[in-house]
């Protein structure tokens, strides 16, 4: 049965980084696609960043770019989400997600597993 955990989130200041850490099992780690995605209080879920099977395709939502950074460890079957100069528009519950799709960043609903989540908030 496949379980994706995430774990990392919490409350920091603007500005501030956090690094979110999904762990998979149950399923074949590398024959799937990952992605983040991040729900806000009245808000629809949001892909905001994922990776293909090898790591070559990479997507970011673009109110992302250039602060987060999201990789794979087949190692340890762990999808990692670094967040940079967080501001407090990315407060949200944030989720990894699993996909048999070749490419990052697709609907959620093509997405055939998902985790728990992990809350983010980012306030002073």
């Amino acid at each position: 049965q496949a379980r994706l955990v995430e774990s990392g989130g919490g409350l920091v200041q603007p500005g501030g980084s956090l690094r979110l850490s999904c762990t998979v099992s149950g399923i074949t780690f590398r024959d799937y696609t990952f992605d983040w995605f991040r729900q806000a209080p009245g808000t629809e879920r949001e892909v905001v960043a994922g990776i293909s099977r090898r790591g070559t395709s990479i997507f970011y939502a673009d109110s992302v770019k250039g602060r987060f950074t999201t990789s794979r460890d087949g190692a340890t079957s762990t999808l990692y989400l670094q967040m940079n100069n967080l501001k407090p528009e990315d407060t949200a519950v944030y989720y990894c997600a699993a996909t048999l799709d070749l490419h990052p960043g697709g609907k959620a609903s093509t997405y055939d597993y998902w985790g728990q989540g992990t809350q983010v908030t980012v306030s002073s």
